[in-house]
């Protein structure tokens, strides 16, 4: 039967059941998971990244053409404090979600192109090296893509809401199918607690803060100085909030402590590709600054709780 789902009505969604069904066995043995199942769901997750930022771009126009339409008390709601600080911050979120879907969608072209150069010729030992860098970027920024724009997405969707007041809770209003619609994006294909599993590796390996300094080694318009030393403070913080889990050898701990830390990359990196977004052009120095602020706030609170939290208390949080 077709399922009747909360969101994503437009897509058809029923179970498939085969009986007595002849079987070819398709690409080479032993490949399956390890080569397969994983590009297929990479594949898929960058997908659904760039249906989050879709969705989240238009939260942000449906709450931003009710906010200059919408009077209260002989004025535009967006004129006030509380209404503009939630506009910029979609922005600030939607424009770091954007960016960093950009940059994975990138690493993954430039491996896949020396994937198409391999069934042609043999790669140069130079070449092996820049496709192996290019498929490790690619394979940690797919689930940090999709993980933290899915996130985003639904916290935009819930915004325009907001903004929307109890308008926004009615059907005559495109929000309240916006908010159904984004609901799933952090759920299938890989959930986002999935998704910090798959990320982990690359906080412990050292592929995000490589990636970080990378980014920092680029040069800056001299107006820009000031994000870019922010975030190296940030950077620094979060190397050592990595260091100071790695320092306990409790698996339990260092499992509970993993959504923090990637979210400490993920906010950093982000802050990274907003920086140079506006070095490019200059539209995004605000999106910059104001997600900076955000960043900051995250890494902050994540550094806190990692240094003052003992590990024999995560039995504290164990629901028997």
């Amino acid at each position: 039967r077709i399922e009747n789902k909360m969101g994503i009505k437009g897509s058809p969604t029923c179970e498939l059941t085969y009986k007595n069904a002849k079987a070819e066995l398709c690409g080479s043995r032993r490949m399956g998971l390890i080569k397969y199942v994983m590009a297929l769901m990479n594949g898929a997750r960058l997908g659904i990244a760039a249906q989050s930022v879709g969705v989240s771009e238009l939260a942000y126009r449906e709450a931003l053409a009710y906010a200059r339409d919408r009077k209260q008390f002989g004025k535009a709601i967006i004129e006030f404090p509380a209404v503009y600080e939630m506009l910029s911050v979609m922005k600030a979120k939607l424009d770091a979600s954007r960016s960093l879907l950009y940059e994975c969608a990138r690493f993954v072209d430039m491996y896949k192109v020396y994937d198409d150069i391999a069934k042609e010729r043999s790669l140069t030992p130079e070449e092996r090296k820049e496709s192996k860098m290019y498929s490790r970027q690619a394979d940690a920024l797919t689930p940090l893509a999709k993980g933290m724009g899915s996130e985003y997405c639904n916290q935009n969707a819930y915004d325009c809401i907001q903004i929307h007041g109890g308008s926004g809770f009615m059907k005559d209003y495109a929000c309240e199918r916006l908010y159904r619609d984004a609901r799933i994006t952090s759920i299938y294909e890989g959930t986002t607690q999935l998704q910090v599993v798959a990320a982990i590796r690359h906080v412990t390996t050292g592929t995000y803060l490589g990636l970080i300094n990378s980014y920092l080694e680029n040069d800056v318009k001299p107006e820009l100085q000031s994000i870019k030393e922010r975030i190296r403070v940030m950077a620094e913080v979060y190397a050592k909030a990595v260091e100071t889990v790695g320092k306990v050898e409790d698996q339990a701990y260092g499992d509970f402590m993993a959504r923090r830390l990637v979210e400490m990359a993920g906010v950093t990196v982000m802050s990274c590709l907003l920086m140079l977004d506006a070095e490019r052009n200059d539209s995004f120095r605000r999106s910059a600054e104001v997600y900076l602020n955000l960043a900051q706030a995250e890494v902050t609170k994540h550094a806190e709780f990692i240094n003052t939290f003992a590990p024999e208390r995560v039995d504290e949080y164990k629901v028997m």
